[in-house]
Parts: structure tokens; C-alpha cells; sequence
């Protein structure tokens, strides 16, 4: 059965969703809050997204491939060392942009749940855990193709990246500099460096 036409753009509202969530965390980002950054009355956001859960979700989704779409292009890179540093560079770069939340809302959105939102808590770490995942994966096909010493832990290496990933989104909610964070990559880049053996 076909009800009134919607008279906001939901695109619209799930952006302004995102930005809200990004900025203040699932759990502390009330529907009074969502009602007064999207516009509209919190029966319409249930029409459309049928949950607070299901409207975080659905805006996590969408920061995935945009903004924190950025990583699986990055890790693409022909060069394993360029895929890293790219990932890294393109975090510092996203994490610390003006007039927009800090850090990456992955890791900041839901670290600390009640239990009632355990779920969401899990769901998030699920993709931090895929990050990682994905890391190794480039890592490993490094040592397959050579560039990376056959002896080389892909393993440890990319959890070391994961955690460098994570830590740089921490630290630019912290307000840490770009300029700082940037040192921090460059640091890290030493790392994969050492076990080239260069």
C-alpha cells in the first residue's frame, strides 16, 4: 500500500545522521538529538529507517564507502610499502579534516556500550577485526610476490598496521596535529622498511 511521498530527502537525512553519529557516538547520540539535526519528527525517522540501530547502521555503511572507503583503495596499490603508507597518509588526512568529526567513526562511534548495545558494539568491532584482515591479506600477498623476505610475519605486521590505523584516529580525536600524525606515518613506514631488510 503506497503511503504519502516522503517530504525529506532520505540521502539527505542519512548524512546528517552520520555526522551526528560520527561526532557523538551511537549511544549518546539520543532520537531528541537525531529529531533536531535531521529536521524531522522521530515518527518519520522510524518510518524510514525503522530504528536508531538500524539508522547507525545504515550510516556506517555509508561512511564506508565514502569517506572510510579510502583504505580498500588504498590497499589496491600495486606496491604493498604504497598501499600502507597511502592507508596511513589518507587517515591523517580524513581523521583530521576541518569542520567535520574527528577520527574515523568506525573506531570511535561505539568502543564502550551498555549491554543493551552490545550488538552494535560487536558489529563495529567485526569490521575493525575485517580491517585488519585485509591488511594481512595485502602483506601476505607481498611476501608471495617478493616483495616482502619469505620469512617475513604478515601476520604481526599487519596487526602492528591495524593498531597504527586505529591509534591514528584515537589520537586526531585527541586533537593530535595532522602535522604530528603525519611524523607518526613516517615512523611507521620504517617499520615495513626493517623487514624488507633495507
Amino acid at each position: 500500500m503506497a503511503g504519502r511521498p516522503r517530504e525529506f530527502d532520505r540521502n539527505q537525512a542519512l548524512r546528517q545522521a552520520l555526522e551526528l553519529f560520527w561526532a557523538r557516538g551511537f549511544e549518546t547520540t539520543s532520537m531528541a538529538d537525531l529529531v533536531a539535526a535531521l529536521g524531522i519528527a522521530s515518527a518519520r525517522i522510524y518510518a524510514a529507517f525503522g530504528s536508531k540501530e538500524a539508522l547507525f547502521r545504515e550510516a556506517i555503511e555509508l561512511y564506508e564507502s565514502h569517506e572510510g572507503g579510502f583504505a580498500d583503495q588504498a590497499l589496491g596499490e600495486a606496491s604493498a610499502y604504497v598501499a600502507i603508507e597511502r592507508m596511513l597518509k589518507e587517515a591523517v588526512a580524513l581523521y583530521t579534516r576541518a569542520g567535520h568529526p574527528q577520527g574515523c567513526m568506525v573506531v570511535s562511534s561505539a568502543v564502550n556500550c551498555s549491554s543493551d548495545n552490545d550488538g552494535v558494539r560487536e558489529w563495529l568491532a567485526e569490521h575493525r577485526r575485517a580491517r585488519t584482515a585485509s591488511i594481512i591479506q595485502r602483506l601476505e600477498a607481498a611476501v608471495q610476490s617478493g616483495e616482502l623476505p619469505a620469512h617475513t610475519d604478515a601476520t604481526s605486521l599487519g596487526d602492528y598496521y591495524s593498531t597504527v590505523l586505529h591509534g591514528l584516529s584515537v589520537q586526531a580525536r585527541d586533537g593530535v596535529t595532522q602535522a604530528r600524525l603525519l611524523k607518526g606515518v613516517a615512523l611507521a613506514m620504517t617499520v615495513f622498511e626493517a623487514a624488507q631488510g633495507n
